[in-house]
């Protein structure tokens, strides 16, 4: 939307038109049970039904959702092969607001064998420079996170959104769905929290990657998954916190 703000400085008062990301409720139903509630910029709201759901502990891996139907009313109703819809115990994460959270229940157990993938420190440059200029509306808006997932080369997946955990929850719903795979590198413009980190290593995605840093507990997760973990990514630099061996110069 496009806003008409009054910009004030030492020579006087103007007028400039603002381009504004759009916040919009949702209500996630899982097999027409509501489970929760999120707002987020309405677009790739499929994904983020299923991703929202595998981030609850609700939904455990690709094959399990059957169908997804959105309702421009605001509920995402999402259908799938699971029998527990009941009520999950949760931790509310670091995110601004309390806008993440996940199963307790997903903190303690095993992780399953992370899928073998490598990354040429060459396709590096040309994955975040994809991601960064994938987003016309942060561009113009300043306002949303990015979240992109690389493999075999190429960017797979792309989604953005008001709340990083809602980017990463798309790309989670992309896999869920068969729309994109696992054995790839994420990169994403939001600080690598333990939500991040854990949804990311569940999936299988063997490489993380954020434009900011790691917190202790992301890395903890990591760490205990094996997964690789790059924090301060830039196309001419990384820092790799852990299992650098995945980075192929």
């Amino acid at each position: 939307m496009t806003y008409t703000s009054t910009v004030i400085t030492p020579e006087g008062w103007t007028q400039q038109p603002e381009r504004l990301a759009v916040e919009t409720p949702y209500t996630v139903a899982l097999n027409d049970e509501p489970i929760g509630s999120s707002m987020v910029l309405p677009v790739g709201l499929e994904e983020f039904g299923a991703g929202f759901l595998f981030g609850q502990g609700y939904v455990q891996s690709p094959g399990e959702v059957k169908e997804v139907l959105v309702c421009p009313a605001g509920r995402i109703a999402v259908y799938a092969d699971v029998e527990n819809t009941g009520p999950r115990e949760v931790i509310i994460t670091s995110g601004c607001g309390g806008t993440g959270k996940i199963a307790k229940e997903m903190l303690t157990e095993a992780f399953e064998p992370l899928k073998d993938y490598t990354l040429r420190f060459s396709e590096i440059k040309d994955f975040i420079r994809q991601v960064l200029q994938a987003s016309a509306l942060n561009q113009e808006t300043h306002c949303v996170h990015g979240c992109g997932l690389w493999a075999d080369g190429r960017l797979q997946a792309f989604f953005e959104d008001v709340g990083r955990h809602n980017a990463v929850d798309k790309i989670m719903g992309s896999i869920l769905l068969g729309r994109a795979p696992a054995r790839a590198a994420v990169f994403t413009t939001g600080r690598l929290t333990s939500d991040m980190v854990l949804k990311c290593a569940r999936i299988g995605i063997p490489i993380i990657m954020s434009r900011t840093a790691p917190s202790s507990l992301g890395l903890a997760i990591a760490a205990r998954a094996g997964a690789t973990l790059v924090g301060y990514a830039r196309p001419e630099r990384i820092n790799v916190f852990t299992h650098p061996e995945r980075i192929i110069q």
